[in-house]
């Protein structure tokens, strides 16, 4: 069970409500989210598109542009190599439309999961060498791929990379940090130490984006400018009119990509705060009015055309059906959806991805079984960083399995599968770990790696499986305190407090997700009185509950309701658990953490109490 800890952070909640029109319990949600200052809290709030960051700040970005336009005026062929993820998919595709308005000779590979692996790598190299490719661009993917773009070189290609993943790095004696850059014509990743750029956690979608603003920008002034000049000297017009519809034809292709950009920012689980917030705020409403065939066939197969979108039906919803055909087929797919010109032809590859997505589920779920059980039975159990070495699992649901294994353990999980060349793995961390410095420790096991903080890949030989495992736990410092689950209480709030104008009133703080959690609130001596089971696989529990005022509500609980009904038997017996769902019980009282919210039922709104955890 989660540990509950109350924020306590300082500020003047009422003076802050009164400058900006809210309810100090915002205010203090607001402030626990560490924004501070009148001007944090006012772009928190109120932040447009005109406050994103300048693209220009990112380092080679001028450069970079530079190099490609004029690869564009020799009619170059031009190849952008992305990732079979979200954020590689939607990267892959802003980039082709961004290279295409400005008139490219470009195409898109994604490298196969299975035959290819993660990123650059030489087949792909001599493939697009093969093809007559002078100049590759890569986005998701490439920071890590120095002996690659060597090799490209030496083909006599040039390499752009766009990334935004951990720069590899080798550590002195004296624990300095050197970079290792990757030899291309130029490299765009905000994580490099030499870039500027006010904030790194964007995804590699936006990296992407913010290339294709810079380049379709300075494309419009030398097409403009060339064009006008010839014009003056035949006739002594400007061709503003033409110039201006080009420029809006920028804005509505910028306008549509701000879509993928904010898809790719959730999908990847990048942090909703600074500009990813802005991003993904507008890019939601993008999305739902979407023009994009595939993106619109995407929302109709999931039942999600003409709905409210939140940031959870792209993780949970329509991501994964990305994810799931990059994963057990090709992601090529995925980008041939969005490519669609009929809606038709892309309802039919969207179905083909929710499929393949519910394929992905079942296996998933099996393959954690066997996770969980290869841990409890073995000596794995009292490790603190968990590697599980499944051979036959397939190899795209490492990832998946090591997630719910770190939601069931609390600990970093690494979960390694046998492949076509040794093993490869993916893993998932925990706020206290910092999976690719680790990882970086013991880097000589590895054939391959990358990642961040939160996630990583690699490939290794399988002989070096135990020693992996041996030296992360060696090397490991956590405590048994970071193993606890936190549960971070925004305000310990009477239920009488909430009315419907505050709950809708929460909405000003969405969208939610990683790096700003839906707000949660806590109360002691909730009197749970009556209940019944809900839902087609009955997982849902609907109560009526009274607080200390003697107020009645109704509460839902999504959550563990074996776990749940196995606490109301030991706590009160097995006699009042059953008489919650027949004549009612007068005995169970308990604390909850929990959040309001709107209940529509037939076009009637009521509020509706969600239980989020519970203790006695």
């Amino acid at each position: 069970m989660a540990k509950w800890m109350v924020s306590a952070k300082k500020a003047d909640f009422a003076k802050i409500a009164e400058t900006f029109g809210i309810d100090p319990v915002i205010a203090r949600i607001i402030r626990n989210r560490d924004i501070v200052g009148e001007k944090e809290i006012d772009l928190f709030l109120h932040g447009t598109l005109k406050d994103l960051h300048e693209p220009r700040l990112l380092y080679d970005m001028e450069k970079a542009v530079v190099f490609m336009l004029y690869e564009i005026e020799q009619e170059a062929s031009l190849r952008i190599i992305g990732d079979y993820d979200i954020d590689g998919v939607c990267a892959s595709y802003i980039l082709l439309r961004g290279l295409r308005f400005c008139g490219a000779k470009a195409d898109t590979v994604i490298p196969h999961r299975m035959k290819d692996g993660y990123g650059l790598n030489n087949h792909l190299i001599e493939e697009a060498h093969r093809d007559g490719i002078r100049t590759i661009i890569t986005c998701d993917n490439g920071i890590a791929a120095a002996e690659q773009i060597a090799y490209a070189k030496e083909l006599g290609m040039n390499v752009i990379v766009t990334d935004h993943h951990e720069v590899p790095y080798e550590e002195a004696e004296d624990g300095t940090r050197k970079e290792l850059l990757p030899p291309a014509a130029a490299v765009i990743d905000p994580k490099q130490e030499r870039c500027g750029y006010p904030f790194d956690g964007i995804c590699g979608a936006v990296v992407a984006y913010k290339f294709v603003q810079v380049l379709t920008e300075e494309y419009l002034k030398r097409h403009a400018g060339a064009k006008e000049s010839k014009e003056a000297q035949a006739d002594g017009t400007t061709g503003s009119g033409e110039a201006e519809a080009s420029e809006a034809a920028r804005r509505e292709l910028l306008s549509e990509l701000l879509e993928f950009a904010a898809f790719a920012t959730v999908g990847d689980v990048m942090e909703l705060r600074d500009e990813n917030r802005i991003l993904v705020k507008y890019g939601l409403q993008q999305i739902a009015g979407t023009k994009n065939p595939g993106m619109k066939a995407l929302l109709e197969v999931n039942g999600l055309q003409n709905k409210p979108l939140s940031a959870y039906h792209i993780g949970f919803v329509l991501g994964p059906c990305l994810n799931a055909t990059g994963r057990l087929d090709t992601a090529l797919k995925a980008l041939q959806m969005f490519e669609c010109g009929s809606f038709a032809q892309a309802v039919t590859i969207a179905g083909e991805l929710k499929e393949l997505n519910d394929s992905r589920k079942e296996m998933t779920r099996q393959g954690t079984e066997q996770a969980a059980e290869l841990i409890e039975r073995g000596a794995l159990r009292e490790d603190k960083v968990l590697v599980v070495y499944l051979p036959d699992c397939h190899e795209s649901l490492a990832g998946i399995i090591a997630g719910r294994l770190k939601e069931k353990y609390h600990r970093p999980v690494f979960v390694l599968t046998r492949g076509e060349e040794g093993v490869k793995g993916s893993g998932r961390s925990i706020e206290t770990y910092h999976m690719y410095e680790e990882m970086s420790l013991c880097k000589h096991l590895f054939t391959r790696y990358g990642g961040h903080r939160m996630a990583a890949g690699l490939s290794m030989p399988e002989e070096n499986v135990e020693a992996f495992r041996e030296a992360l736990n060696r090397n490991c410092h956590l405590t048994e305190d970071d193993f606890t689950e936190k549960l971070l209480i925004d305000v310990p709030m009477p239920l009488s407090y909430i009315h419907m104008d505050f709950v809708k009133q929460l909405q000003v703080l969405e969208p939610f997700g990683n790096g700003n959690a839906k707000p949660v609130f806590a109360r002691k001596n909730v009197h749970v009185l009556h209940g019944r089971i809900l839902g087609k696989n009955e997982n849902v529990g609907k109560y009526r509950i009274q607080d200390e005022e003697g107020n009645y509500y109704d509460m839902i609980y999504f959550g563990d309701l074996y776990g749940w009904h196995d606490f109301l038997e030991t706590e009160f017996g097995k006699e009042e658990r059953a008489k919650l769902y027949h004549e009612g019980s007068s005995k169970i009282v308990i604390q909850m953490v929990y959040y309001p919210d709107i209940n529509v039922y037939q076009g009637k709104e009521s509020l509706q109490i969600v239980m989020q955890d519970y203790s006695k």
